[in-house]
């Protein structure tokens, strides 16, 4: 029988203890319980918490940009050691694998990390991920870990993203976990607050923006905590946590790419007209076209807008910004032909 994926989120706020510093303990339960969940699942760990480990290293740490760079870069190893540590007792090796924001944009270079972490689950190795904090462009990098979790989940088919969190799951207004949520409206949104901690990136409201974008991409989302006795079985069980339904997608790979991995550089506003054609899998003709934003270049991404100010997709172009502004009166020019154009 086919291995489901399975990608587990750890945030800095529950592998760290009061004082900031990786609590080993949590590493040790966590690898004594995926250990055994190898035999169901195809596993991958996107862990933060090297900047915690690298810190103390940075003489006079203020948390500067450049300090956070250079306390990752010590962190790093470090904390791949204690991965290694823990998990090595149950024979299973551990990978480091760094990304950065392009290695998802780029198609190319998105296919071969697909086929790289193909290649470990093959031998038995859990990658355990993390951004390239070192050298990541400020502008182009991940705003958080859950996003990145999320893009490597909808990139490997994943069935489950088990987002972890200290809070133990997605809580409604009274502070109780929520169990089961079908879909993401207005009342869910309403319970979240915009605080973060001051260890991690992210907050709550993150975690729903990329809950959204994978359940909408057909993975099951779970947002839990570690504590108590087997907490990612009970997690995957329903028994621990807040479900986040998965719906129907019958969109192709290339098209889940498309929707989640590229970076989008500009937007296309497109009139009523357009949006009535889009939704009918029609391509994007130049006629449609109200107004453009940003510098773009054949093939690139960028965002579809809508009369309403609100951003209905994404789409691969044919023309640049440039082509697109002087072609709009022009009947029969393809801005983005149907195959490119994914709607959300």
């Amino acid at each position: 029988m086919q291995k489901q994926g399975l990608v587990i989120k750890l945030g800095s706020t529950i592998i760290t203890n009061r004082k900031g510093e990786i609590d080993e303990a949590i590493i040790q339960k966590l690898a004594k319980e995926v250990a055994g969940l190898t035999t169901t699942y195809n596993v991958v760990l996107v862990s933060s918490g090297a900047v915690a480990s690298g810190k103390a290293f940075i003489r006079n740490y203020k948390g500067t940009l450049t300090e956070k760079k250079a306390a990752a870069a010590v962190g790093n190893p470090l904390l791949i050691q204690l991965y290694h540590h823990y998990f090595s007792q149950y024979g299973i090796t551990i990978a480091q694998a760094l990304c950065e924001r392009h290695h998802f944009s780029r198609r190319s270079q998105f296919l071969q990390l697909k086929d790289t972490f193909l290649e470990f689950w093959e031998n038995n190795i859990i990658p355990v991920v993390n951004e390239n904090d070192t050298v990541s462009n400020v502008e182009l990098k991940f705003s958080d870990n859950d996003e990145l979790a999320t893009l490597i989940a909808i990139g490997l088919h994943a069935e489950t993203l088990l987002i972890c969190t200290s809070a133990g799951g997605f809580l409604n207004a009274e502070k109780k976990v929520i169990p089961v949520v079908d879909k993401i409206d207005h009342e869910i949104a309403s319970f979240v607050h915009a605080e973060k901690s001051s260890i991690g990136l992210g907050g709550m409201l993150s975690k729903l923006t990329f809950t959204r974008l994978a359940t909408s991409l057909g993975i099951r989302v779970i947002i839990s905590g570690l504590s108590g006795e087997g907490p990612v079985s009970a997690a995957l069980e329903g028994t621990k946590g807040t479900i986040f339904k998965a719906h129907k997608s019958d969109l192709k790979a290339r098209q889940k790419w498309l929707a989640s991995g590229s970076i989008t550089i500009g937007s296309i506003y497109v009139d009523e007209g357009a949006e009535k054609a889009l939704c009918t899998r029609k391509s994007l003709l130049a006629v449609g076209v109200g107004k453009v934003k940003g510098k773009f270049l054949p093939g690139e991404v960028v965002q579809l807008v809508n009369l309403r100010e609100t951003i209905i997709g994404v789409a691969k172009v044919r023309l640049s910004a440039e082509e697109l502004k002087e072609r709009v009166s022009k009947k029969g020019s393809i801005a983005a032909h149907a195959d490119d154009i994914v709607l959300f």
